[in-house]
């Protein structure tokens, strides 16, 4: 494999990366849950989620730029509830006039949208704790263990594991085409016209379709030569500990002070 674009997975000696993936895959889960169950508008709560972000992200030695600097990929995503800025009654805080039609920002849906935006941006980030500080493999027997089913799990790992299988697929047909074919020139300018780069763009991809086919078909005899019966093993022998049920019982009963933070202030 050449690579590694999609395993975020950053080996450290830390006390974050020993816990059971158990423990962290429900942590986050209660997080992200805790998060959505806040009210609008709670800022001391999302100010406390995010000190325990910054808390953990310190324990598992990781800098404060690799965990703020990669969040910011959900902010796209939460733009389409700006919606709620026009739609939520209250009290006006800026209009504009497009034509016939007024649009009118209330502060009821201006703290809404803000609130989504602080919620999608803390909830990523815990995610990137999770996968940055777990392994795949020890991830999946994570959801394993807290009875996901099974069917789903080999989804999952299959999905992810043939996302490499696809880009060594792509670097392959990318290099034979350079090294068979010449590159048209046009005006002094490589590449030829759009027509010609869409055909070529489509073929490409239906021969991507068709080795992946029977890459894949390949890669599940040799699995089942080598002893695969439906189930992914690990020689991570993932025993809950004492250290494990108490980071457990704390990480739950700080979300808990967070809930009441944010609805009783």
């Amino acid at each position: 494999m050449h690579v590694s674009t999609f395993d975020r997975y950053e080996q450290r000696s830390s006390a974050v990366h020993q816990l059971d993936p158990r423990v962290k895959v429900v942590l986050t889960l209660l997080f992200i849950v805790s998060n959505v169950a806040l009210p609008d508008g709670a800022w001391w709560a999302f100010a406390a989620g995010w000190a325990l972000l910054l808390l953990v992200n310190r324990a598992a030695h990781f800098s404060f730029g690799y965990l703020f600097k990669r969040s910011f990929i959900a902010l796209p995503f939460a733009l389409a509830a700006v919606t709620v800025l026009f739609t939520l009654p209250g009290t006006a805080v800026a209009s504009w006039q497009i034509g016939s039609h007024t649009l009118t920002v209330s502060d009821a849906g201006l703290m809404r949208f803000a609130s989504i935006l602080i919620r999608s941006w803390l909830s990523v980030q815990m995610a990137i704790l999770l996968t940055a500080t777990t392994q795949f493999p020890d991830l999946m027997h994570a959801l394993h263990h807290l009875r996901v089913p099974q069917v789903l799990v080999s989804i999952i790992s299959f999905m992810y594991r043939y996302l490499f299988v696809l880009a060594d697929e792509v670097i392959r047909l990318l290099r034979a085409r350079d090294a068979r074919s010449a590159r048209l020139t046009t005006d002094g300018k490589l590449g030829g016209t759009i027509w010609w780069r869409a055909k070529v763009t489509g073929s490409m991809a239906g021969q991507l379709f068709v080795r992946s086919f029977d890459r894949s078909d390949r890669v599940y005899n040799a699995m089942l030569s080598r002893g695969y019966r439906g189930h992914l093993l690990t020689m991570n022998p993932h025993v809950m500990n004492g250290r494990d049920w108490l980071m457990a019982g704390v990480g739950t009963a700080v979300l808990v002070i967070i809930q009441l933070l944010g609805w009783l202030t």
